[in-house]
């Protein structure tokens, strides 16, 4: 897979189609250059899984993505884990991480 053809929306299609995802969210934080992406990933595949397995299934879901990208950060959830953030948080939904950023973009990348 080339670095031009890694966007949110091919990332998103992938989670979604091979994890069985109902709620994908992925943000690209590169300013647009298509290297650095964060994520919400909402899986009935993840019940009764820690948080590494989670991980390890979403990186082997992503594995020639993922290896074609600077970084790559991913939030695991169950419907019922962010059911009860998003109550918990008053209907704000909880997105993708944004740990490590300026109003959603990596320091130091012009928009």
């Amino acid at each position: 897979m080339s670095e031009s053809s890694i966007t949110e929306a091919s990332l998103k299609a992938a989670l979604t189609d091979r994890l069985q995802a109902v709620h994908v969210e992925v943000t690209d934080m590169s300013g647009g250059c298509g290297q650095s992406f964060t994520s919400l990933i909402v899986s009935p595949t993840f019940a009764g899984q820690s948080s590494l397995k989670r991980h390890r299934a979403v990186n082997a879901a992503l594995k020639a993505e993922i290896a074609s990208i600077h970084a790559w950060s991913a939030k695991c959830q169950t419907p019922d884990e962010w059911e009860r953030d998003k109550a918990k948080n008053s209907g704000d939904g909880t997105g993708p991480p944004m740990d490590g950023t300026v109003r959603g973009q990596v320091q130091g990348v012009d928009a």
